[in-house]
């Protein structure tokens, strides 16, 4: 839910181009067709990236999915083209949606013909590249696949179809099933189901030991989760014939808040011996298995263990053979843990360490331990969070993260080494950075940006030293300048309680101080989410101010890169203070000399939208307009993990959901709403809205509303975000 699209179109103008005034007049607006239509304004940069394992070339996906390309770290020169899809002797795939080695690079596995489940899954077709022979070989010719992996030897593919678990070797190019009681809607095998999938973020549930002999899997029975049914129409894009006269009810197994979740049990296949081993994960089945993990030994498999209020999480070594399994460390909450640090989990190769991110100081901080639980230090400390863990440089004994350690609206590259000393910046621009590292460490690409300036990619060696630029963006940047683009600034103000939050204000292009604008709030709002950040963005919010509006943003209480205390304040009371500060910063904003106090809208999407129904039920007529996408109106009807991790059950929280729902709040509302909905959206079901609809019905409160055919929570296909987009400006341009 809080990964949601909104960065793709909702945007603020993150350049500022200084010109006279008669200059100014020639310029060309910025249209809602060249940001949606033609992506005149969409950077350029390096896709399909994998470092190769000498560590001194890397490989990028380009030609629309039809090259595979060799390049130097050193020198960032083309060497080769690894892979021509359109030069082989086959009709299967001309285009592929994605790549990944074998360990030791002589196969490539790709796939095309894409087919989306939900958020993260899918089925595809896949194809094994030979390099050797320069063959193209299916995969399978027995159906879609999901998931395909190699096995580290390079021999065996795992992959999941219809629920059940399948290997290909690749040596006598024979199919064998492992699992036979998958069962859509009953039992799914190595593959998470829709709650897990969305919530711990992961869409494969199985891994092949280091040894390539043994395959850990997950296995959820949904048999006691409860149903939830769309009606899917015939639509367009894609067209489903079938449902031409008779709609379809598509039901699939959801978890509601309080509800039963799958039972997740463990398993180790062996292909020596063809046997199945369950895995001890406890007695107690209402619990969640988030991850699993082998360590560098594959006698040695990890498994994350959760409690149902997600307070505290426990990582268990098991035996492979026997099943038998240990607990050897714990980490407990007094609210709950988040699932962004599972993936970060990194067993050394000395097979005596592992690392590990927690937040015991208030802060999320990369700590050391040994292989029986014991912390050995704290490798990294201040107030401030670390967001990302990069990876162990083994020679160097160094670590490699991402942080706001200079400020919550930035991102800087650091090292640490292992004794916990020496922490050095790497990145020397002041904006948002990540880094991908080459096998060896030994240098890294650099993906820049900041409000002035759109994605910048560079090489670096493992010192921060500039190599080469990769990609500068300065055909962007020069057909930007023939364009009005908007100023965008960030700003400080405290609330009424004392509360300092962090917030950018986007101003048209001929802004006039001595004019009184309308303004649009745009937030999403969500735990641990950031809208105010020092990134390139470009797109909605400049049409907006291109037809003379102010956009402006702020972060409440609940976001993220302030720390643990800030970032959970809205434990057990979802809406409570993230409304309190968007009508805070409603009032900072009327206060300022050149707004006009009568005409400020807010607006958001998903969590977004539930604070946009929220603020103009509570906000006692502050906002004259406001627009909710896919809203949430009851946590009631939101899925469980996401929403017990911050309420807890409804059944232990009853106010704690109800005080804050706009269902119970419809007869106060003020202002002109608008309401958008796709009619199957899998995640924030349709249901919200037309419960919401209902008690505004009652309440006599007028409102209006925009539907869409088959459209999911991120609305698209065909023309539908075009629409979507110049139904909301319509509004916004009628009622602001």
């Amino acid at each position: 839910m809080k990964k949601l699209l909104l960065t793709l179109f909702i945007s603020v103008l993150l350049i500022n181009i200084q010109t006279p005034a008669n200059a100014q007049e020639a310029k060309k607006d910025v249209t809602l067709e060249g940001v949606m239509k033609a992506y005149s304004f969409y950077p350029k940069s390096v896709y399909g990236l994998r470092s190769m394992n000498d560590g001194i070339h890397y490989t990028t996906l380009e030609g629309r999915g039809t090259k595979i390309n060799k390049y130097s770290y050193k020198t960032g020169d083309f060497i080769e083209t690894i892979l021509n899809t359109l030069k082989l002797d086959t009709t299967k795939i001309k285009r592929a949606s994605e790549y990944q080695f074998s360990d030791d690079e002589t196969k490539i596995l790709l796939y095309t013909n894409r087919e989306r489940i939900y958020r993260r899954s899918f089925t595809a077709d896949y194809y094994v590249y030979d390099r050797k022979t320069n063959k193209l070989t299916s995969l399978s010719d027995n159906g879609k696949q999901q998931l395909a992996t190699f096995s580290p030897d390079g021999k065996k593919i795992a992959f999941v179809r219809k629920n059940n678990i399948f290997i290909k070797n690749l040596i006598d190019n024979t199919e064998t099933q492992i699992t036979f009681d998958g069962k859509f809607n009953f039992i799914i095998n190595g593959a998470p189901d829709w709650v897990y999938e969305e919530e711990f973020e992961f869409n494969k549930a199985f891994a092949w030991s280091p040894d390539s002999k043994k395959l850990a899997f997950m296995r959820f029975d949904e048999s006691k989760v409860k149903m939830f049914n769309m009606t899917k129409f015939q639509g367009s894009h894609p067209t489903i014939k079938k449902n031409a006269l008779y709609p379809e009810n598509y039901a699939f197994k959801y978890p509601k808040a309080g509800e039963s979740n799958s039972i997740v049990s463990v398993h180790v296949y062996n292909s020596d011996t063809k046997k199945i081993t369950t895995m001890d994960v406890g007695k107690e089945t209402d619990q969640y298995i988030p991850r699993i993990k082998w360590t560098n030994s594959s006698d040695n498999l990890c498994i994350f263990r959760l409690n149902r209020l997600q307070n505290k999480l426990e990582l268990l070594f098991a035996n492979p053979n026997t099943g038998v399994s240990n607990v050897i460390y714990t980490d407990e909450n007094k609210y709950y843990i988040d699932e962004v640090n599972f993936d970060y989990l990194t067993f050394l190769k000395d097979n005596k360490h592992f690392v590990i991110l927690n937040e015991k100081d208030g802060w999320n901080h990369i700590y050391l331990y040994d292989m029986q639980g014991n912390m050995i230090r704290k490798l990294t400390k201040g107030n401030w969070d670390v967001s990302n863990f990069i990876g162990f440089d083994e020679k160097k004994k160094t670590f490699y993260f991402i942080a706001s350690a200079e400020s919550p609206l930035q991102r800087e590259v650091y090292s640490v080494k292992i004794n916990g000393k020496k922490i050095k910046k790497l990145s020397t621009m002041a904006g948002t950075n990540s880094a991908v590292f080459s096998k060896n460490y030994k240098y890294y690409i650099n993906y820049f940006s900041n409000i002035n300036t759109p994605t910048y990619v560079t090489i670096h060696n493992s010192n921060g030293k500039l190599i080469r630029v990769l990609e500068d963006n300065k055909n962007l940047k020069e057909r930007l300048k023939n364009y009005k683009c908007a100023k965008k600034e960030f700003f400080k103000f405290k609330t009424s309680e004392g509360v300092e939050l962090n917030g950018w204000i986007l101003k048209p292009a001929d802004f006039d101080p001595a004019k009184k604008y309308p303004v649009l709030m745009t937030q999403y709002s969500g735990p641990n989410s950031q809208e105010v950040k020092d990134s390139w963005d470009f797109g909605y919010n400049q049409v907006l101010a291109s037809k003379g509006y102010i956009v402006a943003c702020v972060d409440g209480r609940g976001t993220g890169a302030r720390g643990e205390e800030f970032r959970k304040m809205t434990y057990l009371q979802l809406g409570k203070y993230e409304t309190i500060d968007q009508i805070e910063a409603a009032k900072y904003l009327r206060s300022l000399p050149y707004i006009d106090s009568t005409r400020i809208g807010i607006w958001g999407w998903s969590y977004g939208g539930f604070m946009t129904c929220l603020c103009m039920e509570k906000g006692n007529g502050i906002f004259k307009a406001g627009i909710a996408v896919a809203p949430v109106t009851n946590w009631r009807y939101y899925d469980n993990i996401y929403t017990e991790r911050f309420m807890r059950t409804p059944q232990e929280n009853p106010d704690g959901y109800d005080d804050n729902s706009p269902l119970f709040f419809a007869d106060k509302l003020q202002g002109k709403l608008l309401i958008c909905h796709g009619t199957a959206d899998d995640n924030v079901h349709l249901q919200n809205t037309l419960e919401f609809s209902e008690k505004l019905v009652q309440a006599n409160k007028q409102f209006e509303m925009q539907i869409y055919t088959n459209r999911n929570h991120s609305i698209y296909g065909g023309n539908t975000r075009f629409h979507l987009f110049t139904r909301m400006l319509n509004f916004i341009t009628n009622n602001l």
